[in-house]
Formats: C-alpha cells, sequence, structure tokens
C-alpha cells in the first residue's frame, strides 16, 4: 500500500519540488493550498501523514493543527516553519504536532523526518503480522486472531480490518475505506460498508464499537488502545 501524505502549504512550487522528490522516494504527494481545503481534503481520503506549513494566509497552521488533531485522531503531523521564533515550534508540539522543520530545509531532511514520524505512527507489525488492542493478523496467511482466538472473516471483511489496522488511531473517510483495503472496484453503497463493518465487530466481539469506532457524519477508526 503506497503512502500518502497532504501537504497544506500555500506555496506551490514547495509542493513541485516535494512531489517529485517523495515520489521517487515513494510517497504520493496531495496538496491543498490553505487551511480550509486541507481540512475538507482530510474529511474526504486518508492520508499517512500531513505536511503542515506554520505561516499561510487566513487560518494558519497552528490553528489548523489544533481542529487536525480534534478531528483525525493520530495522523502524523510534521510542522514546516519559516520563522526562527522557538515559540511556533513549541506551540505546535504543544498543539500535537509530531515533527518541525524549519525552512529552508533540504528534501532529503524532511524524507528522513517523515519516515521516521511514520515508524512511530506505525502499529506494531512484524513482516506481514498486524497487532493492535488484542487483535493480530497475518496478513499473508489471511488468518485474524482476537485474544488467541481464531476468527473467521469474510474475503471483504478481511480486507477492511487490515486497512483500519495499518492506519490505527487514524480516520479513514467510509467512502475512502474500500479504496483503502483494495477493493476500489467493489460498487457498493455507503450502507453496505456500515453492514459490512456491523458484521466484522460482531466476529470480533467489538459490538459496543470499543475496537472500531464510528466518527459521525465522516467513517471509521481502529482504535490503537480498545478503549
Amino acid at each position: 500500500m503506497p503512502t500518502r501524505v497532504l501537504l497544506i502549504d500555500d506555496d506551490t512550487r514547495m509542493y513541485e519540488l516535494l512531489a517529485q522528490y517523495l515520489g521517487q522516494n515513494g510517497i504520493t504527494v496531495a496538496h491543498a493550498p490553505d487551511g480550509g481545503r486541507g481540512l475538507a481534503a482530510l474529511e474526504a481520503n486518508a492520508y499517512d501523514a500531513v505536511l503542515l506549513d506554520v505561516m499561510m494566509p487566513g487560518m494558519d497552521g497552528l490553528e489548523v493543527c489544533k481542529r487536525i488533531r480534534a478531528r483525525s485522531g493520530q495522523i502524523p503531523i510534521l510542522m514546516l516553519t519559516a520563522r526562527g521564533d522557538e515559540t511556533d515550534r513549541v506551540v505546535g508540539l504543544e498543539l500535537g504536532a509530531d515533527d518541525y522543520l524549519a525552512k529552508p530545509f533540504s528534501p532529503r531532511e524532511l524524507l528522513a523526518r517523515l519516515r521516521a514520524v511514520l515508524r512511530r505512527a506505525q502499529p506494531t507489525a512484524v513482516a506481514d503480522r498486524l497487532e493492535s488492542s488484542g487483535v493480530s493478523i497475518d496478513v499473508a496467511g489471511r488468518e485474524v486472531k482476537v485474544n488467541g482466538r481464531a476468527v473467521e472473516l469474510t474475503g471483504l471483511e478481511f480486507d477492511l480490518l487490515v486497512a483500519l489496522m495499518r492506519r490505527a488511531g487514524r480516520v479513514i473517510p467510509r467512502d475512502a475505506l474500500l479504496g483503502e483495503a483494495g477493493r476500489s472496484d467493489t460498487v457498493v453503497g455507503e450502507r453496505t460498508v456500515d453492514v459490512h463493518i456491523s458484521h466484522l465487530r460482531q466476529k470480533l466481539g467489538d459490538e459496543g464499537g470499543r475496537l472500531i469506532k464510528t466518527v459521525r457524519g465522516v467513517g471509521y477508526v481502529f482504535s490503537k488502545e480498545g478503549v
């Protein structure tokens, strides 16, 4: 599954540079030129991380960071700032940013920082195995266990669970979930996705939505803590 990041920055040339460099390193970059459109993009699509400029017209990066944390759980945020004042960096970290990088910077350094925050954000994974909140998946063997107990899932339920666990702690919009599960060719309505999630919860013993939480009006998130 390719890594996808969202750059929220009003500098179009910055986007073009990063899209080319990160693209050569297996990372797809989407662009939002201001905070409002960045938040809208996060509502509509699933991303692995956000690159967020502090200095933007209108809603600045600090306010965007605050709103992302309120809406999108634990998606990694790497803040970009042109200011020498450390106040922005401290405030950004206090608001929930995972790291910061002062402009100007080299794309190589940004790539290294980005990979570091992505590693920290991943659920426990060994080879083709995912583990989080008592649920373990052997991806290659397509086997699922809950607290050591084997669980039988349909093919689509299995793919949905893998997609959710690979982004544990991060909200996946309902209409993007099939694509994240590698089922973008499957033609179903939003209600059908809800039904599959309901069945998946039942099989995991998660009828109360402790593991797979509904974010009303947006989509679903697999809880890292399961609480």
